[in-house]
């Protein structure tokens, strides 16, 4: 009995030792996590909804042709600006007016939506709205002074767009963010009648801002052009310019885009020069700029099946490669650091 007893005191007394240090642990101060330890803070990145990129590139269509001068250009700027000024911190209607091919002059209405005003560390994001006035890519030649809707060329971009602009209003990015829709992109010479120098007619509306930009001594770490990205079954090399004055761009995208599983969009292959928005914004406003353009990807710049005809009209326009596209760069700017 005399044992019995002396182990139930000793069992009693590391019962009593065991909860005595329990609470005394309970109260300690946690160690300082090593900077190696720290968690990095939570990225929330919003889903990009490709029915509604849809609705937008729609709604453009819609309008009809948006010619520069016509009454289906001037109801969709109207449109354009009211919609991105109800995301936007603040929208800016750059009012201007170029020289085209046939020598008159044209006015033409760049629109500018400012994300973040106050942040110093700013990302270009930008497209052209205007359409074709010739489809002179048609095979019926009687065709070729038709406008087009420019359902791919031209509104898939600003779809893709005013899509990330919207949940840019729901979740702020970490820094600035200007979102470009230019004008009198397209209103180059016809097929046929091109002459030397005639290259200067087009992407009017990225020239007159890059010379004129929209804040003085505007800058911004890069820049990201979307032109004809929602035809079905597209494929994007790399851009001969935007390799060129921006690799370290294209990098940063393609890298993005085939970690989200879109490798057989975003090839790894260099197709050739193409003028476009982006040219004049790295030669003039000295920008990096890159173009997400839908090219053949073997390397000769053949546009889709349906550029610069009747047919670029909302049957070729894919949700699921507005998806690839929206959500690719939705990544790569709330990534950014």
């Amino acid at each position: 009995m005399k044992n019995i007893q002396f182990l139930v005191l000793i069992t009693a007394l590391i019962i009593i030792s065991g909860c005595g240090g329990d609470k005394k642990a309970d109260n300690q101060t946690p160690e300082k996590l090593t900077s190696s330890e720290k968690k990095e803070p939570k990225i929330t990145i919003p889903e990009f909804n490709a029915d509604s990129a849809y609705y937008f590139v729609k709604k453009q269509v819609d309008f009809g042709p948006r010619v520069p001068g016509s009454e289906a250009h001037n109801h969709c700027s109207n449109w354009l600006r009211d919609k991105l000024s109800t995301y936007a911190d603040s929208v800016i209607v750059q009012n201007f007016s170029a020289k085209v091919h046939t020598g008159e002059n044209m006015p033409g209405k760049n629109i500018i939506g400012i994300f973040n005003r106050e942040k110093k560390k700013r990302i270009l994001l930008c497209a052209h709205w205007d359409s074709r006035p010739y489809a002179d890519q048609e095979k019926d030649a009687s065709l070729h002074n038709t406008p087009i809707d420019g359902a791919n060329d031209g509104a898939s971009g600003v779809g893709v767009l005013m899509e990330m602009a919207r949940l840019m209003h729901r979740e702020r990015p970490s820094l600035g963010i200007d979102i470009i829709f230019f004008d009198l992109e397209d209103y180059g010479e016809p097929q046929g009648e091109q002459s030397p120098g005639s290259n200067n007619f087009w992407a009017l509306g990225s020239q007159h801002w890059s010379r004129n930009p929209h804040v003085f001594n505007y800058s911004a770490i890069y820049g990201i052009l979307l032109d004809m990205v929602g035809v079905k079954n597209a494929t994007f090399p790399y851009e001969g310019f935007s390799a060129y004055y921006a690799p370290h761009i294209i990098d940063k995208v393609w890298r993005q885009g085939q970690n989200l599983g879109y490798g057989k969009y975003f090839v790894n292959s260099r197709a050739g020069r193409i003028i476009d928005d982006h040219l004049y914004i790295n030669q003039i406003a000295g920008i990096p700029t890159i173009d997400i353009i839908a090219l053949d990807q073997q390397g000769n710049s053949q546009f889709f099946e349906h550029w610069h005809t009747l047919r670029d009209n909302m049957d070729n326009i894919s949700q699921k490669t507005l998806d690839v596209v929206g959500k690719t760069v939705m990544h790569v700017i709330y990534l950014e650091s």
